[in-house]
């Protein structure tokens, strides 16, 4: 696609990442984390850094190793600089998508043959795909992975493609060191992207290549001191670690989505994927359709199969699905994106400018609407939130109508941008307005400290409420009663205290402390009102109230 308006590239870069970055930033406190994921990362990592182990990892005070130390260490590290707050947790992840922009913009480097015009272009489609903005709003590890996969990528082809003559080991050591990190990240799924580049690059006719060399080797046993260290330790402390992590955490994971409860059907990712990369998905679907196999040519054929087709198959016969574990096919749909609609005429593109303008307008348009429409669904949204996709709507039509560049391409760039900038600024506070809805447990807390009720004990019935228990700074005690979400691994515990802070309402012999929590006068909270085989916990609490779907039993 053509260029934006004469600046020097990198300039034009940097200009994304800045507003990208103040967009991101904008109201990134406005909600509380949600549930499930989101919370529970926060959570460890806020335990992490009160209880210093930063070894075992804990949630809601028993042990959870169902992922890697990465993402937990670097929680508590944003929640140790920036305060305990939900924003401090997410200001990482936000960086993190954007150094994934920046990777995106030096792989275009590669592929475009030094072009920076193209190059930048892929980094706008990217920056702009609402997957990969979702990913920069929530705490996982799918941020994290997908920047280390992509640098690992990168510097990998960056190795190769370093004219024979110049120093490239430096490549080789930071593809395998960022491998490694991705295997503390999320164990060996981190090396899919990678392996799917190289895979590619070596299958191609004509690419650049280098010989083996002792670099390699080297660069191995590095991957293996930073990627294994962790599992190693904990195998050394405990030997049952092996099967753990090789079977129950990523065959079973792989396999068996009931473990976990992420059972999706197998064509998930065939719907989801391009709902998540709208509307250039559309875009890139239809001059795919348009273009065939053949017409893609062998430049780009290596791009679309092993960078996209095989990755999504690959996830999609995984039983356990969700959506932003495909994030790393969608460096090569930027890619692919900007070379198909860099071959049509401007008045194709402006087909495309027309009907993005079109859907943008609607999507802004429904927000605005969201404070009377909302009321149907059960969302109160105050009136005020409509400002600011209303104020998006206005910026769109004053860069169409007041901005006199004639190219299409770089009007359809900057529109895309703008109208990413609007939802961003507009979807934070709808959020913070409906968190009571949307799994968060902020406004519960605020609740009882408006009661004056924060510093009694906390009973969570039947339900894993991390986010409770990082809005709180404390831990609340679960009531199990057949969630599946409790049933906690707890075999790795060395003496019996984390039943403080979880008791089994389905075993008598369990119940026995319930009697001194309950003449503490405790909080009960319930999701939905109590069942009446478990009344009797309210003994005492004689006064209740509801918010959004939580019951709150409490004494006065």
């Amino acid at each position: 696609m053509p260029a934006l308006p004469p600046m020097s590239s990198r300039l034009w870069l940097w200009l994304l990442l800045a507003v990208l970055f103040g967009a991101f930033l904008l109201n990134l406190n406005a909600w509380g984390v949600l549930e499930s994921s989101e919370a529970r990362y926060a959570e460890i990592g806020r335990e992490m850094l009160t209880g210093g182990d930063w070894l075992h990892p804990r949630l809601l005070g028993i042990q959870h190793f169902h992922k890697p130390p990465l993402t937990y260490w670097l929680t508590a590290a944003g929640l140790g600089l920036f305060g305990g707050t939900a924003g401090a947790v997410r200001l990482l992840p936000v960086l993190a998508v954007l150094a994934q922009v920046a990777l995106v913009y030096a792989l275009g480097l590669l592929i475009f043959a030094r072009d920076r015009r193209r190059a930048l272009a892929a980094a706008v489609v990217y920056g702009t795909l609402p997957v990969v903005l979702i990913s920069a709003l929530n705490v996982t590890t799918d941020a994290y992975l997908a920047t280390l996969e992509l640098l690992a990528a990168y510097a990998l082809l960056r190795y190769h493609h370093t004219p024979a003559g110049r120093p490239a080991a430096r490549w080789l050591y930071l593809g395998w060191v960022a491998l490694g990190l991705g295997f503390l990240t999320k164990g060996p799924v981190a090396a899919v992207l990678p392996a799917m580049v190289v895979i590619g690059q070596h299958l191609t006719k004509g690419s650049p290549r280098r010989a083996w060399s002792w670099h390699h080797l080297t660069a191995g046993l590095l991957f293996a001191l930073v990627g294994l260290s962790w599992y190693l330790v904990l195998v050394a402390d405990n030997p049952a670690f092996v099967r753990y992590f090789l079977f129950e955490h990523t065959v079973e994971r792989f396999a068996n989505a009931a473990t976990f409860n992420r059972a999706k059907p197998w064509w998930f990712y065939l719907v989801l994927a391009p709902l998540g990369a709208l509307p250039w998905s559309a875009a890139l679907l239809t001059e795919l359709v348009r273009t065939g196999w053949r017409g893609l040519g062998r430049r780009w054929q290596p791009v679309l199969l092993w960078w996209v087709l095989v990755p999504l198959l690959f996830f999609s016969l995984s039983k356990s699905k969700l959506l932003l574990y495909v994030l790393p096919i969608f460096p090569g749909v930027a890619l692919l994106t900007v070379e198909l609609l860099g071959r049509r005429t401007d008045a194709v593109l402006l087909r495309w400018y027309v009907g993005f303008m079109a859907l943008f307008g609607l999507v802004l348009g429904g927000l605005c609407l969201l404070p009377l429409l909302g009321v149907g669904y059960g969302l109160s949204v105050a009136p005020w939130v409509a400002l600011w996709p209303a104020a998006g709507v206005l910026v769109l039509l004053f860069t169409h109508m007041f901005w006199d560049e004639v190219r299409v391409a770089p009007r359809l760039l900057v529109l895309t941008v703008v109208f990413s900038l609007g939802l961003l600024a507009a979807a934070k506070p709808i959020l913070g307005q409906i968190e009571a809805r949307a799994n968060g447990s902020r406004p519960v807390a605020q609740r009882l400290k408006e009661l004056n009720l924060q510093d009694r004990p906390v009973l969570v019935y039947n339900e894993l409420l991390p986010s409770l228990a990082f809005a709180q700074r404390r831990l609340p005690v679960s009531l199990y009663d057949g969630n599946q979400a409790l049933q906690r691994e707890t075999q790795f515990e060395a003496d019996g205290r984390w039943h403080q802070h979880l008791i089994n309402l389905q075993d008598a012999a369990d119940t026995t402390v319930l009697g001194p929590l309950l003449r503490r006068r405790p909080v009960l909270l319930s999701k939905g009102e109590l069942p009446a085989g478990r009344r009797h916990l309210l003994r005492g609490l004689n006064r209740h109230e509801h918010l959004g779907r939580w019951w709150i039993y409490y004494a006065r």
